[in-house]
């Protein structure tokens, strides 16, 4: 089933039918402030912090509500929204389409001859929304309309208090109607005092409108509904008139109305803008909108280029559109949001984790390297601040983080203030691929020297952050030595603790020792690239001594000494992750890797993606194996963890296999999915966290939309794997594992301040290889480029 398409031209998606099985979803802003906006309006705004900063109310019970929402009313009575939600009009007489854009979603409405194109964004650079309301009369006759906004406002700043805490934000907002716009006051009474009351001072939010003027308003949410009745019938709107009445001690909103008449023909436009500001502030931007299409279209446009000029550093053409589009659009715009919100608000995730997850991060940087390399290194340091003088990352980063001076797990202030009792064995683990990747994109080697502080105390330089890093992992070793698991590896669910060990994590700490003798050599370290490989070829042997068990790699030992995965055991005898990072890390031979992932192909694999492990837990689970409390086929019991399928993409690209790497590719891109949505569930232009495996009988149903680490895996294993940009310190290999039907594929790519225009060319339909390599017109050897030998604009071919 099909509910709408891809508009690639102007990089939309367009949802042409709003009953969609779940919440379809866009963001709009910047770091500085954010919203959420659904395929019916439905979402939620916030300044700074989805936790600490909220503005409107959202209720997470899959509902879709409440939201941003726009009605429109003939003076003969009948009314409906700009969206198809929440009045949700006959679809039989009503039509509507959602396009949700680069940083703006747009609502096309026709009923009753009266067209509506509700546009939503946050202006470039700007600390408020503008829900934008053109109407057009096409009928032959003359029409009156009345159009109202509404916005529930939150009662405190704070999500969880907003919800949980009523006895007291309930009674401190209000509300007061200003000219043409309503303000929430938070603490009003409070605006005596000469400095803050318990941490407390006074706070307002506003709805404001321009291009018309209000005819009525309403501050009192339960007044506007009216007894009995739900954003679809609210008596305000079915009346006409809001009432006027401001709120005090309520369940506090926005809601304003204008009347308009159109002749047959005739458009008129006005604006609505939300933000937390002060009345002056308020004012100000009111006054931006006094002509309220001009000024929303050059908004648009500012945005678009702002957008544009992210996505220009690589776009491709390949036989396959689905994965153009991905790779063009919109799995780039998801690893910008991954980067920007981490898992801080979504649908989902509802704003409790206030701050960023350390090994969630510096992977989600990882996606955006080639696309916005300074934006990158912004949030490389930030991290690397965040890493705790003995090596290891803090697990939450605060939003506030302030390097130097922050507590850690080996302080109780910090257990106690984010839940993490503990660090997590693989944190720090993830600076190596991530910082190697912007190095090697952007030559910027100088980087290496850069002095950062560590979170707690002290300070170094990126290079000694790196080297404390893997003195981290050298300083918890199991008995085996093996990295430790400690509160947990990437998988949170396998608790191994300090004497338990992850062969994931080692497999990562070789990939890090072999990374630091790369860096060692150009710093000319030589003792320190001699230490490396010393421990390299140490804990080689050791992985394939404990690890290897005849086909396969095995996950790991528990703290009682078992050996998890290996092949004779009831239940989770086969993991995906040791057998993709074998290969990524470098550490498997050719049989090896042969071995675990033809495994993988037969034992893991299926039409959505390869799950996590088989078989599922359910009676043979060890004591940290909390896999076991999900139902089997979800998540991480047997479902099909989707971050996962990048590192497996990767990992056949790496060993040639283009058939494979695409058609894991395939099996979980939401693109590919648009015409199964009635099974998947999710939008078909972002991905998931997870799908259920078939164990579950909702075999292939996707959740936890958006903010997920798949967004960068994939694109670092498409990118890197599928397409070949495999930089490193000195240039770039040009090295694509495609499938065999393909003829070739075109890439525009701008590395290091030069643009490369590659064709790749197949035309005896190899999956990988190299047999001749052109840059400007010269035979190169190998498939290899050295940076130095780049121009500005440069024709590259490659043959297969």
């Amino acid at each position: 089933m099909n509910y709408g398409y891809f508009d690639d031209k102007k990089r939309e998606y367009v949802i042409t039918r709003p009953d969609t099985p779940a919440p379809w979803a866009n963001y709009l802003g910047s770091p500085e402030y954010g919203a959420l906006i659904s395929g019916n309006a439905g979402g939620y705004s916030f300044r700074k912090s989805g936790a600490d900063g909220r503005i409107l109310r959202y209720v997470f019970t899959g509902l879709d509500e409440p939201g941003r929402y726009l009605y429109i009313r003939e003076d003969e009575g009948e009314y409906w929204s700009a969206s198809w939600k929440p009045v949700c009009k006959d679809l039989k007489e009503y039509r509507n389409i959602c396009r949700h854009g680069l940083g703006y979603s747009v609502f096309e409405a026709d009923y009753r001859d009266i067209h509506s194109e509700a546009t939503y964004y946050v202006p470039a650079g700007k600390t408020h929304e503008v829900w934008a309301l053109s109407v057009t009369n096409n009928s032959d006759k003359a029409r009156k309309l009345t159009l109202t906004a509404f916005a529930e406002f939150t009662c405190h700043n704070n999500y969880e208090q907003d919800q949980v805490n009523l006895q007291y934000s309930r009674f401190i907002g209000r509300t007061v109607a200003e000219g043409n716009r309503i303000m929430q006051v938070l603490h009003g009474n409070l605006d005596t005092q000469s400095a803050p009351v318990d941490n407390k001072i006074v706070e307002k939010r506003f709805l404001a409108l321009s291009g018309a003027l209000v005819s009525s308003y309403c501050g009192d949410r339960d007044a506007f509904l009216g007894c009995g009745r739900r954003y679809g019938n609210p008596v305000g709107v079915e009346t006409g008139d809001l009432g006027n009445e401001d709120g005090y001690n309520e369940y506090t909103c926005g809601a304003l109305s204008c009347k308009v008449e159109l002749a047959p023909g005739e458009t008129k436009t006005v604006a609505f803008t939300l933000g937390l500001h002060s009345s002056e502030e308020a004012q100000e931007i009111q006054d931006l909108y006094a002509q309220p299409a001009a000024q929303v279209k050059k908004e648009l446009e500012e945005l678009k280029e702002e957008w544009e000029a992210r996505l220009t550093p690589l776009q491709i053409e390949t036989p396959d559109p689905d994965f153009n589009t991905m790779i063009n659009t919109w799995n780039a715009y998801n690893c910008f949001m991954t980067f920007i919100w981490s898992r801080a608000a979504s649908f989902i995730y509802c704003g409790l984790r206030n701050g960023y997850g350390y090994r969630d991060t510096v992977q989600d940087i990882q996606g955006i390297i080639h696309l916005a390399p300074s934006m990158a290194k912004e949030k490389i340091r930030f991290m690397l601040t965040a890493q705790v003088d003995n090596g290891g990352g803090l697990p939450l980063v605060k939003f506030t983080h302030n390097p130097g001076h922050e507590d850690t797990p080996d302080d109780a202030s910090y257990v106690q203030a984010t839940g993490h009792p503990a660090y997590r064995a693989d944190d720090a683990l993830w600076l190596f691929p991530t910082v190697y990747k912007y190095l090697s994109e952007t030559g910027d080697l100088a980087f290496l020297d850069e002095d950062l502080l560590f979170a707690n105390k002290g300070h170094a330089t990126v290079y000694e952050h790196l080297k404390m890093a893997i003195q981290f992992s050298l300083d918890h070793l199991g008995v085996h030595e093996m990295p430790a698991g400690l509160y947990a590896d990437w998988n949170d669910c396998l608790r191994l603790g300090k004497a338990g060990e992850s062969t994931f994590v080692a497999l990562q700490f070789y990939y890090a020792l072999r990374t630091m003798e790369e860096l060692a050599a150009y710093k000319k370290d030589d003792e320190y690239q001699a230490f490396a490989t010393e421990h390299k070829k140490a804990l080689e042997e050791v992985i394939n001594k404990y690890c290897w068990d005849e086909d396969r790699f095995t996950r790991g030992f528990t703290e009682a000494g078992e050996r998890i995965g290996e092949r004779k055991a009831p239940e989770a005898n086969m993991w995906l992750n040791p057998q993709s990072w074998a290969v990524i890390s470098g550490l498997a031979t050719k049989e090896q890797a042969d071995s675990a992932m033809n495994l993988v192909h037969e034992r893991l694999n299926s039409a959505y993606g390869a799950v996590l492990m088989d078989p599922p837990y359910h009676s043979h689970a060890f004591d940290g194996a909390l896999g076991v409390i999900y139902n089997q086929g979800t998540k991480e019991n047997a479902g099909i963890f989707s971050q996962t399928q990048g590192w497996l993409i990767l990992a056949e690209a790496l060993l040639g296999n283009g058939d494979r790497a695409y058609e894991y590719y395939r099996e979980n891109s939401p693109a590919a999915q648009n015409d199964r949505v009635e099974t998947r569930h999710l939008e078909p232009y972002c991905y998931g966290q997870f799908t259920e495996g078939p164990a579950s009988p909702h075999f292939g149903r996707s959740h936890v939309h958006w903010l997920t680490g798949t967004a960068s895996t994939i694109m670092v294993g498409s990118v890197e794997g599928i397409l070949g940009m495999r930089p490193d310190l000195e240039g770039i290999r040009i090295a694509p594992s495609i499938p065999s039907d393909w003829d070739g594929l075109k890439i525009e790519k701008t590395f290091r301040g030069s643009r490369l225009h590659i064709t790749v060319k197949n035309p005896d339909h190899a999956q990988s290889g190299c047999k001749s390599l052109t840059l400007n017109g010269k035979l190169m050897e190998g498939n290899y480029i050295p940076a130095a030998e780049l121009k500005e604009e440069n024709e590259i071919e490659l043959a297969m």
